[in-house]
């Protein structure tokens, strides 16, 4: 009750009731608090920018945020003595500041070497959700994005983040049980997937942070959900790494595990899996008491954790490590549940306060 009457009264001290006045016979007019003119540093004849939105609200802008956007196209310019490596990481940040056209040329226009443009068509390909080649020269390389808001909102590329995550642990804990290999390579490959929709949604969530008024073309509510699919879509990318970190203890094990240590495996990790995909599922269905009831199921790990490093005692010395990362990654799996989780709790707890 304490919470939603002080919130309640800061949104009062920043509501005014004015009426609207008429002049010339034509002409509406409606005053501006005075306050609010000094706090912009305004005067008699100050230009403003009065804008409709799509809600039908208006907004009145002052002249420094009535300012224009950002030009659409960013350039970046390339030395021979830069690393393909360094490159390709500013092109990741000017991807995620919402730039829609890249251009990398060369210092004093030089050429661009083909390692370097080789280096980042193959990265752009790999990673950068709805980026094409348009130009490619010895002197320019031009990257475009092409995708929209509304073609892949955040919370759907989101939702196929965590379908994809789900089954590379799954695939994972199959891969140690039969020592396949194969398998457990193809965990590892399918990680770039994850981190494509991962560097997707940062762009998105920068660009709404940026500019509001595409929020709702994301596919999300208020600019606070941004914050809450920030957090939780780093968690999603963490837990697609440990998929990673098993396969890659797999790729290293030479002889088939313990029966035992197997089973207790295979249930710590459906248990921590289930509490991954509940914490999602709260998300979408902005459902405080299914992620509240996250939190029990992940606390399992616990017990089942200490079941699984009993059993494998019987495991060889030089597996023991292996496996022991195993078992660490799949806690971690729960705990970043929990996280997920606790984010659900803090955007949805006004649905159960009074």
């Amino acid at each position: 009750m304490k919470v939603s009457k002080l919130t309640h009264s800061l949104h009062k001290q920043k509501e005014e009731t004015r009426k609207l006045q008429i002049t010339g016979g034509s002409t509406y007019v409606l005053s501006l608090p005075k306050r609010w003119v000094t706090q912009n540093g305004l005067e008699k004849g100050s230009q403003l920018l009065i804008r409709q939105e799509e809600n039908g609200t208006l907004a009145v802008l002052p002249p420094e945020l009535a300012k224009p956007e950002k030009t659409d196209e960013a350039l970046i310019r390339a030395s021979p003595e830069d690393s393909s490596e360094a490159l390709i990481r500013k092109t990741v940040s000017v991807y995620l500041l919402g730039y829609n056209i890249i251009h990398i040329r060369a210092k004093d226009k030089k050429e661009v070497s083909s390692t370097h443009r080789n280096a980042i068509k193959t990265f752009a390909r790999n990673m950068l959700v709805g980026t094409e080649i348009v130009t490619d020269t010895s002197t320019d390389l031009t990257l475009q994005v092409l995708l929209s808001y509304p073609e892949l909102s955040v919370p759907s590329a989101l939702r196929r983040m965590t379908i994809i995550t789900s089954s590379m642990h799954k695939d994972a804990i199959t891969a140690l049980r039969n020592i396949d290999q194969q398998l457990a390579k193809h965990v590892r490959a399918t990680d770039y997937e994850v981190n494509r929709f991962h560097l997707y949604i940062i762009r998105q969530l920068k660009m709404a942070i940026q500019n509001p008024r595409i929020i709702t073309e994301i596919g999300l509510k208020t600019p606070r959900d941004c914050l809450g699919y920030r957090l939780i879509t780093k968690m999603v990318e963490r837990t697609a790494d440990h998929a990673t970190n098993i396969a890659k203890k797999v790729q290293l094990l030479t002889k088939q595990l313990d029966e035992e240590f197997l089973q207790a495996i295979q249930e710590m990790n459906e248990v921590a899996i289930s509490a991954f995909e509940t914490s999602i599922e709260s998300l979408f269905r902005l459902d405080y008491d299914l992620a509240d009831s996250v939190i029990a199921k992940a606390n399992k790990i616990v017990s089942l954790e200490k079941k699984a490093l009993l059993s494998s005692k019987e495991t060889d010395i030089e597996e023991a490590s292996n496996i022991r990362l195993v078992i660490e990654s799949v806690r971690r799996i729960a705990e970043y549940s929990m996280d997920i989780a606790e984010v659900v709790l803090n955007m949805t707890v006004e649905s159960v306060i009074e």
